[in-house]
């Protein structure tokens, strides 16, 4: 719900600028459909309910949610002030990876969460910088920036490397929650296909653009996959070794004592 609200926001703040760039122009608010007042009743609804699944969960993420206001608020704003505001993106869309851990532990463990958190800066700045490179042209004229305005032709080189950091810190992930076969598979196939995104990418096609971006949704479900099956793996693992174990512990207590 969060990012939602965040592209909801954004369009609001930006609503000026968006009318003057080509892909955005005929989208509801750009093109009349839905009046402002309406989009801002819309965004209050979404807030009340974003609000009462908050409070619903413990005092230490109420507290952590809340402090990502301040981030979900100024994001927006970044695209005049700074050629990073997929930077600033990251690091307001994936505050989910600290909520998500405290909201079912209690709490943050930051041997997993902020390598968590960081491999997701990493993958906003990979699929959005690619989707800025759609508006690039207008968004120079009007004056808004962005990492694709940034990086121009050296771009690839650039996703190389958050690539690189992104796979790197979600092996940290895998190594510090004692991940399994599956989770480090997944992350071999969410390396070939960003590898793949890079290397075929052409930044001065907006169609092509668009089809890499909206490729990231595959490494999402990768992701998912491998988490979800390594961490079945994981509880299969343990359950064969406390059997085994208690096996023995049965056998030894069965054992015949000697007669003094």
């Amino acid at each position: 719900m969060e990012g939602k609200e965040n592209e909801w926001w954004e369009f609001l703040v930006l609503f000026k600028a968006i009318l003057n760039v080509t892909r955005t122009a005929s989208r509801p608010i750009a093109a009349g459909d839905i009046s402002t007042f309406q989009s801002f009743v819309f965004l209050g609804a979404q807030l009340t309910l974003a609000l009462g699944v908050l409070l619903c969960l413990n005092h230490y993420s109420i507290a952590l949610g809340a402090s990502s206001l301040l981030l979900v608020i100024t994001y927006p704003l970044m695209k005049r002030i700074t050629y990073w505001p997929q930077l600033a993106l990251g690091l307001t869309f994936n505050w989910g990876a600290l909520l998500g851990w405290s909201a079912i532990k209690g709490s943050c463990e930051p041997s997993v969460c902020l390598p968590l958190y960081f491999s997701g800066i990493m993958w906003t700045l990979i699929y959005d910088t690619i989707y800025a490179h759609q508006d690039k042209k207008d968004d120079a004229l009007i004056g808004l920036k962005s990492t694709a305005l940034r990086f121009r032709e050296d771009t690839k080189q650039w996703l190389s490397g958050f690539s690189v950091a992104m796979l790197g810190a979600l092996s940290l992930v895998g190594v510090n929650s004692d991940q399994t076969a599956p989770y480090y598979i997944a992350l071999a196939a969410v390396g070939a296909h960003l590898a793949h995104q890079v290397y075929t990418l052409d930044i001065h096609r907006p169609e092509d653009c668009w089809d890499k971006f909206t490729s990231n949704r595959t490494i999402g479900l990768m992701l998912f996959a491998g988490i979800v099956l390594g961490n079945l793996w994981k509880e299969k693992e343990t359950g064969v070794c406390s059997g085994r174990i208690s096996a023995r512990l049965s056998g030894r207590g069965a054992e015949p004592k000697e007669s003094g």
